[in-house]
């Protein structure tokens, strides 16, 4: 049986298209005509197409693209032909548009005015303007309705927050509203001593310990939290830039931050494989330095090839960038509160509740090996090496000739950066290495190096297209598994203001007004500073319009 795959055993993409025409009977039994207004020479405008006399005849509705995913636990993208021809005419016109600038200190004469005025407004309205006030005035203003500050006398900045003991002994800071205190303290226009008070410096957002540090430079400083008592079973870590280092936008992230982010990730996930395989310490109170990462991380290589499984075996890495709140007090995206990346290692098996053996724990990668067996077992192919075929042989959607037809945003000689053709989030990257790496203990210095610039180069990308929020993952091959047919996978998912996800969604059912090899020539317009090496291809408009 052909496995559901839009990608083939011959390396190329295979897709369907509806073109429906069909007759739809009528089993009205009322009319009811009314006008809807007027027209601009006085004309009432009535709803009588809304009642036809009979039935109902679609002779050609709109054609619509059906792709499956390449991995088929990801669901089916649908493509409406009429949305994607029309952004086919324009498609580096493909971003959002910026934010306005807001302002409630403006239209009021005085700040006592403003302060009042801000004070009165219903709560979700307050919610509202913490989110999207441009004006750091407001943003102090409902900082001080969110919270209690202890203000330096001279600046008449906040150098701390008010903090109680409560019943059970915990001291907490005295926070009035919860979700006003995260949308303001998430907005990059509040003043940054406003931030340190509120959540950047160390113990302001509670007890967790750094355990990680990376400091190579002055302008850069991350710090790596442990989170113990995590939703993430056996905790979890997160890398999170450090409150001197002060990052709340994708654009302002440098390549010493990334490669800070991703060392402590590399370092911590390589330490706890060392402690299980029984190898010698690595010193403690300092970071270890690239060579000796790489020596750490060889000498894992060499010991799982003499073990037989291990009990805990998966990495899990993930990154919610961008934060907002719905006025109705929706949040709409995980609090990012300085940008931060978490991780974890995930056991093998889970005890079953009543003591009677053992589950397979869950890892989103085991979900991708499972496919990638199966496909090899139905065509005797490697999945990856056919997907890489198919996007370096891409043919564009709809047939176009004079089209674009290339999917690639950014590669090296390491990895590749590419718009999926069967896209879930309609903005959806992916991007995974050229050769057969499964997981992080399997990629080298150069590979790091490579996907560390790779991750920044994306974010920075759909940043630069005006998204705000993105949520990016890892596929990736169990540690233990010595085979060679599944690669490290990583996808980048913006939320998308028309997009908040329903019934279709819920169904893995992905609709898209766009053909990605537009998106893709979109994404290379945006492309940052960090991709432009000198490569032709990873500069903007190569290879375009074939």
């Amino acid at each position: 049986m052909r496995p559901h795959t839009c990608v083939s055993p011959e390396g190329r993409f295979v897709y369907g298209i509806h073109q429906p025409h069909f007759t739809a009977r009528n089993f009205r039994a009322t009319d009811q005509r009314s006008a809807l207004g007027t027209l601009a020479d006085g004309t009432h405008h009535l709803n009588e197409a809304n009642f036809p006399a009979g039935s109902v005849h679609e002779p050609s509705a709109t054609p619509i693209y059906e792709i499956p995913n390449a991995f088929p636990f990801r669901g089916t993208t649908y493509i409406g032909k009429g949305w994607a021809d029309a952004r086919a005419r324009n498609p580096e016109a493909i971003r959002l548009p910026r934010p306005p600038e807001v302002s409630f200190f403006k239209i009021h004469p005085d700040e006592p005015s403003a302060r009042k005025a801000i004070a009165g407004l219903p709560r979700p309205l307050q919610l509202a303007l913490a989110a999207t006030s441009t004006d750091a005035r407001d943003l102090c203003a409902l900082a001080h309705l969110a919270t209690a500050f202890c203000m330096d006398t001279q600046s008449h900045l906040p150098w701390g927050l008010e903090y109680e003991q409560r019943a059970d002994g915990r001291i907490k800071a005295r926070i009035a509203d919860e979700a006003l205190f995260e949308a303001v303290a998430n907005n990059v226009h509040l003043p940054d001593a406003y931030k340190q008070a509120m959540v950047l410096r160390p113990g302001a957002q509670g007890n967790s310990e750094i355990v990680g540090e990376w400091h190579p430079q002055k302008e850069s400083h991350v710090f790596e939290y442990l989170r113990r008592n995590s939703y993430i079973p056996w905790g979890h870590y997160a890398a999170n830039m450090a409150n001197d280092a002060v990052r709340y936008q994708a654009l302002t992230i440098t390549p010493a931050d990334m490669a800070g982010m991703r060392h402590l990730y590399y370092q911590r996930t390589y330490t706890r494989l060392a402690e299980m395989l029984s190898l010698p310490a690595v010193p403690d109170r300092r970071p270890l330095t690239e060579t000796e990462l790489e020596s750490l991380r060889q000498r894992i290589q060499g010991q799982l090839a003499k073990t037989a499984g291990l009990d805990v075996n998966r990495t899990l890495w993930g990154w919610n960038y961008g934060f907002d709140y719905a006025p109705s007090g929706y949040r709409l995206h995980a609090s990012h509160q300085q940008i931060h990346q978490q991780y974890a290692l995930i056991p093998a098996t889970v005890p079953l509740a009543d003591g009677a053996g053992h589950l397979p724990a869950y890892a989103c990668g085991d979900r991708v090996a499972d496919f990638v067996r199966a496909f090899r077992r139905e065509t005797g192919k490697g999945f990856f090496e056919c997907y890489m075929q198919a996007i370096g042989e891409n043919r564009r959607t709809d047939g176009n000739p004079r089209g674009e037809r290339r999917l690639v945003v950014f590669e090296d000689d390491r990895v590749i950066l590419f718009v999926p053709k069967a896209q879930t989030s309609q903005w959806e990257l992916q991007l995974m290495p050229k050769t057969a790496v499964g997981n992080v203990t399997e990629a080298d210095t150069a590979t790091r190096h490579a996907l560390d610039r790779a991750i920044l180069v994306a974010v920075k990308v759909l940043a630069g297209m005006g998204a705000r929020m993105i949520t990016t993952i890892e596929y990736s091959k169990a540690i233990d598994d010595p085979g060679t047919d599944q690669r490290l996978l990583m996808a980048f998912m913006p939320r998308l203001p028309e997009s908040p996800g329903a019934f279709s969604e819920a169904q893995l059912r992905w609709i898209n007004g766009h053909y990605p090899e537009d998106f893709a020539l979109a994404c290379r317009c945006h492309l940052p500073m960090e991709a432009k090496t000198g490569d032709p291809a990873n500069q903007p408009g190569a290879g375009e319009r074939d």
